[in-house]
């Protein structure tokens, strides 16, 4: 298979030429490690490829059989794969065991072929770790791909897999598919399991899921790994059909609000805004009712207990690694911002950390009745096209934790709310700027709702497809 033809599925397709015997699973796991090595040396996207008696497959005829696929470097682990959330306190540390998200990805028959980076211990809306150095945007490589899952992000929209794993605790699905043309699904809080080293990721704040280039892939996904595992916190409502097939159900008339308001005094660039006008009207062409309206709450506190969460959850994290390798929490394994953070953290005492969840159930109770009167809240995903390499230095000095929090969401203000929330959140790649970087509109549904952001997703990307977009760096090419 040439990589020219395997670029062109995504994997769905790809899964169905291995069914119909048209090629063969080592043919397709040949095709991303070419593509790897092709663009990989500009893009910085991949941190190593396995060997292949790590990823073998033997699941053959399950959904994705045969699909290469890439995990990224936090919070899924893969037996006897590095976990080192791209920081140097963690350098060398070896997955025990599968997760439980590990095991049903292999279930679903994916090759995982290799990690992709992110930022130090996640917390930046761009992938520029000193321990792996920047992941490139491949639609304009002196640009950032988004965080924390740039590297999925960027290796996904370059064609080296047609999907690739990530997680969202504050944006980071959401933010990368922006940044790099691609669909990114937060699914709702519980939907996909995080254990079984952990109950709640980021004191519920994130979760688990991935980036895709169709609607289709990433409804496929969530049905071969949606439900939770033995022994977790709680359940949460499952799906009465597959979320696969709700991409060609139509959603009916929605009633939909819409909103360019950041919960913030970020100003939000022009031609995002143009994207968003256009999505609107596009809306209203097929037939939905829309309100310029947004859902109201306490600003100031909600980014406040964000920060003191982000940073509580650092520091445990961080003193945890220090203990567990015997390696001092200094600026010799970790960067500016990060020690920042712990410090902060390690102020905090329990009680801080409880009033903080109790602003985020405040939040919540104030958020989800808008939802009782709109169906979908549309919204940018970021406020200005992918910015510069750089731009969000993590390891510049004087960084404290509170400015390095305000610095990181004034970029994706629309993004933190819905993982407080818990809700689904989808950001679509339904704009382009002048210069042609990609554009993302978030779209938001009520808590449990994957299924109408599916319908809704498929019928966007039936009238404004965007499967025919190709970016600068692209292993097809």
């Amino acid at each position: 298979m040439q990589l020219s033809e395997y670029c062109q599925y995504d994997g769905t397709g790809l899964a169905e030429l291995v069914r119909q015997k048209e090629v063969t699973i080592d043919e397709l796991s040949d095709c991303a490690l070419r593509a790897v090595a092709k663009v990989n040396p500009v893009l910085n996207a991949v941190m190593d490829t396995l060997a292949e008696d790590q990823w073998k497959t033997d699941f053959e005829d399950a959904v994705f059989a045969g699909v290469p696929f890439l995990i990224k470097d936090i919070v899924i682990q893969m037996q006897g794969v590095k976990a080192e959330v791209c920081s140097s306190l963690l350098e060398g540390v070896v997955a025990e065991h599968d997760s439980d998200l590990m095991t049903r990805y292999r279930e679903a028959g994916l090759v995982t072929i290799g990690r992709t980076p992110t930022p130090e211990f996640g917390y930046c809306a761009t992938t520029e770790s000193r321990f792996n150095g920047p992941t490139r945007n491949p639609w304009d490589i002196s640009r950032m791909p988004g965080g924390s899952s740039g590297g999925s992000a960027a290796a996904v929209a370059a064609g080296i897999v047609p999907m690739a794993h990530a997680n969202d605790g504050g944006g980071s699905i959401r933010i990368p598919a922006s940044c790099c043309g691609l669909v990114g699904l937060k699914p709702s809080r519980g939907r996909t399991p995080v254990g079984p080293n952990m109950s709640e990721c980021l004191s519920g704040l994130a979760i688990e899921h991935a980036l895709t280039r169709s609607v289709r892939d990433s409804a496929a996904l969530l049905d071969a790994s949606e439900g939770p595992g033995v022994g977790d916190l709680f359940e949460i409502g499952r799906p009465q059909n597959s979320y696969q097939s709700e991409v060609s159900t139509a959603p009916g008339k929605l009633n939909i609000a819409w909103s360019d308001y950041p919960w913030s005094s970020t100003q939000v660039d022009e031609d995002v805004k143009s994207a968003l006008a256009n999505t609107v009207a596009l809306l209203e062409e097929l037939g939905h009712h829309l309100d310029n309206r947004h859902p109201e709450f306490d600003e100031e506190a909600f980014w406040l207990a964000t920060g003191d969460i982000w940073s509580a959850n650092l520091a445990s994290m961080i003193t945890g690694a220090s203990a567990m390798l015997g390696r001092e929490i200094s600026s010799t394994y970790l960067e500016t911002s990060t020690i920042a953070c712990y410090e902060y953290g390690k102020t905090l005492s329990a009680i801080d950390l409880i009033t903080a969840q109790g602003v985020m159930n405040t939040v919540t109770r104030s958020v989800a009745p808008f939802f009782t009167q709109y169906d979908i809240l549309v919204t940018p995903t970021v406020t200005v096209v992918p910015p510069a390499l750089g731009t969000l230095d993590a390891n510049k000095a004087g960084w404290t934790a509170q400015s390095w929090t305000e610095a990181t969401f004034n970029y994706c203000p629309f993004t933190p709310l819905f993982n407080t929330t818990g809700q689904p959140a989808i950001s679509l790649p339904l704009g382009q700027s002048p210069e042609g970087l990609p554009i993302g509109i978030q779209f938001v549904a009520a808590y449990g709702r994957e299924n109408l952001l599916y319908r809704l997703a498929g019928q966007l990307e039936a009238a404004a497809p965007w499967s025919d977009r190709r970016p600068v760096v692209f292993a097809g090419s």
